[in-house]
């Protein structure tokens, strides 16, 4: 069963291209943390605007410097079923552990039900490695509803889901309907512990880039049933998760990296890197979450 924390990584860049030494620097420090995992080519990571070249260099390269003892779920999911599952494929190759597979969305309209479940059954019958359904209805505009993931999680390559719809009737009934070996992500940390209340057992969370350990910690204290002090850590993510997240973005988290002693960088264009002022607002909220400047 997967579970744990892990940390849906950015990829950086310097002047549009992939700065590949920042990344091993990065890795390295990600690596001492309690992670238990790395998401590569996830939301974060900017993954719309890699090319499949990049996507599976991607993972080889995180896989080669990230310690053995942690893992690697590769973000798979493509417009076509034929391009998620040579994704998928080639990234199983390259040493991913696991696919987080988001569903097609460009025509959302035609996206039934029955579209989508034969679009993850074919990926998940083809992927060498178990699949993880990606629920993202922020940016896809298509939600997983709860039905349909209890239905899925019946084949026996699916074997979990990330659902970042903040929905926790929903997430309470994927909790309840699929075995129990099925893994249910909070995909933020903004709900990690209410998530974890109702049975999710992890989660792949941006903020666990910047406070990777804090975001652990949530998890030991719940399962410790130490609630009190659950809640209070609870409470202090909720900040500066908002700024990583809802407010700044990926430009945000980038520039948090910055100010941690990481690399973050730039995104790619067309998104655009916080402004001094916004930078400043950034600082402020990272300050008050306890969060010190390094380097």
């Amino acid at each position: 069963m997967i579970k744990g924390i892990f940390a849906p990584i950015p990829t950086p860049f310097i002047n549009g291209e992939i700065a590949w030494d920042k990344l091993r620097e990065n890795i390295a420090k990600w690596s001492k943390t309690n992670i238990t995992g790395m998401v590569v080519l996830g939301s974060n990571g900017e993954v719309a605007f890699l090319d499949h070249q990049e996507k599976v260099k991607m993972v080889c390269f995180v896989r080669e410097y990230l310690p053995k003892d942690k893992m690697v779920i590769a973000g798979t999911g493509c417009e076509t079923t034929r391009e998620a599952i040579k994704l998928s494929q080639e990234c199983a190759a390259a040493g991913a552990d696991v696919s987080l597979v988001l569903n097609p969305y460009y025509y959302k309209d035609s996206y039934t039900e029955p579209v989508l479940k034969q679009y993850f059954h074919d990926v998940a019958e083809a992927s060498p490695v178990p699949v993880m359904l990606y629920n993202m209805p922020k940016n896809s505009g298509v939600n997983l509803s709860a039905k349909f993931v209890i239905e899925l999680s019946r084949h026996p390559n699916i074997v979990g889901v990330k659902d970042s719809s903040g929905n926790l009737v929903q997430i309470a009934d994927i909790c309840a309907g699929t075995p129990d070996n099925f893994s249910v992500f909070a995909g933020s940390s903004s709900f990690l512990l209410p998530a974890l209340s109702v049975g999710a057992v992890g989660g792949t969370l941006a903020l666990a880039n910047i406070m990777p350990n804090e975001c652990v910690e949530v998890v030991t204290l719940f399962q410790q049933g130490n609630l009190a002090a659950a809640k209070a850590l609870q409470h202090r993510l909720l900040e500066p998760n908002n700024a990583v997240t809802v407010k700044w973005g990926i430009s945000g988290l980038k520039a948090a990296l910055d100010y941690l002693g990481y690399f973050g960088g730039e995104p790619r264009q067309p998104l655009l890197p916080l402004t001094s002022a916004e930078a400043t607002q950034l600082h402020q909220v990272l300050q008050r979450a306890g969060i010190k400047q390094q380097g």
